[in-house]
């Protein structure tokens, strides 16, 4: 997989709500649930709604790549 790749499957989900699963190592993992908001060059934008408060995230592509982040569409 490439970061052209990942760009591409992330434009083509942007503005949908999709589960980040993220691997924080040592077998602990965070679970968002988020909608892409922006790509950037290097980086992605989402945006998490927790009860009234939205918090903005950014992942880098070779998050995806090297499996530190997946992404369930």
């Amino acid at each position: 997989m490439t970061i052209e790749k990942v760009k591409q499957e992330l434009h083509n989900h942007i503005g949908d709500l999709v589960t980040i699963k993220y691997n924080l190592g040592r077998n602990k993992f965070e679970k968002y649930d988020v909608v892409i908001k922006e790509l950037y060059n290097h980086v992605f934008l989402v945006e998490l709604n927790k009860e009234h408060n939205s918090e903005i995230k950014s992942f880098s592509y070779s998050d995806v790549i090297t499996k530190t982040i997946k992404i369930d569409y």
